[in-house]
């Protein structure tokens, strides 16, 4: 950052987005694809909300999952709405398999171009991650 408030390669990236269920979500994420619980916290004061954190330690980006039982919000993700890492290589069964044992179902993707070059899977909530095998850059 240089301090004027310019976005760079270095920005951290927060990804919000409500679930139905934050322990099916965090063991999608965690025991699924390896992600850390990095922050968590079940208050109950006003405008407060149950949430669990996931991404890696030290890592630009990471998931706040959300759910706020007095006014819960329910996903609403369509069939493109992605989260595509880029592997670099062919995408590991064992990965996926770990995926669909921790609450994931692999899907056929909405644009066959993530078929080609990968496997998406969906999370307890109906979001898509994508495992690509290409590369980024």
């Amino acid at each position: 950052m240089t301090g004027d408030g310019a976005i760079g390669p270095a920005t951290h990236v927060r990804h919000a987005r409500p679930s139905r269920d934050l322990a099916a979500a965090e063991r999608f994420w965690t025991e699924g694809l390896g992600l850390s619980v990095l922050w968590r916290t079940t208050e109950r004061g006003p405008g407060e909300h149950d949430l669990v954190m996931v991404g890696f330690p030290g890592g630009s980006w990471h998931f706040e999952l959300t759910r706020d039982p007095e006014r819960p919000l329910a996903p609403t993700p369509t069939v493109d709405d992605l989260f595509v890492l880029y592997l670099g290589e062919p995408v590991a069964e064992e990965l996926v398999e770990r995926l669909v044992a921790a609450g994931g179902r692999r899907v056929p993707a909405h644009n066959p171009y993530w078929d080609e070059f990968g496997v998406t899977v969906e999370d307890p909530d109906g979001y898509r991650l994508v495992l690509s095998s290409r590369t980024w850059g």
